[in-house]
């Protein structure tokens, strides 16, 4: 199950809209709908935690919402404002999107391929394209991805 907080979240829909140029309409309606369909994964009550967090106080409130959700995984692109000293006393693992999304992938493959698929066609485009769109994020994961699936680049 997913967890994030408010915080997390307007993080991310601020680097969507600055990094990414995501429309800030879009950006509203993307948390509209996570709130929508995930509406347990809303982590709130973790700011007494934010002064004993040992990572970069940047992101002290994600180990912070973490911990608070008892949450076993944090998934980001950052890892050097999560070293393991910080994460060990709580038992928290650190993972990049790619590695996450191949573990995904090895849980359940054929669903993890029915999905892709779907999301694909959700936005109008084919899975090679989506392919292609994902590079630039999680591009080792592509890799794996195409490699285990034969599809040429």
């Amino acid at each position: 199950m997913p967890k994030w907080s408010r915080h997390i979240i307007e993080e991310v829909t601020r680097n969507l809209v600055g990094e990414w140029s995501m429309p800030p309409e879009k950006a509203r309606r993307r948390e509209d709908e996570l709130r929508k369909h995930f509406p347990e994964a809303w982590v709130e009550g973790y700011e007494p935690l934010l002064n004993v967090m040992a990572n970069h106080p940047k992101d002290r409130h994600v180990l912070a919402a973490a911990v608070h959700s008892s949450s076993e995984l944090i998934v980001t692109f950052d890892k050097r404002h999560f070293p393991v000293s910080s994460l060990l006393p709580w038992e928290i693992e650190l993972q990049g999107p790619s590695m996450f999304l191949r573990g995904m992938y090895e849980l359940d493959s054929i669903l993890f391929v029915r999905k892709l698929h779907e999301q694909a066609a959700n936005i109008g485009m084919s899975l090679g394209d989506l392919l292609v769109r994902l590079e630039k994020t999680v591009a080792s994961f592509v890799r794996f991805f195409r490699e285990e699936q034969g599809i040429d680049h």
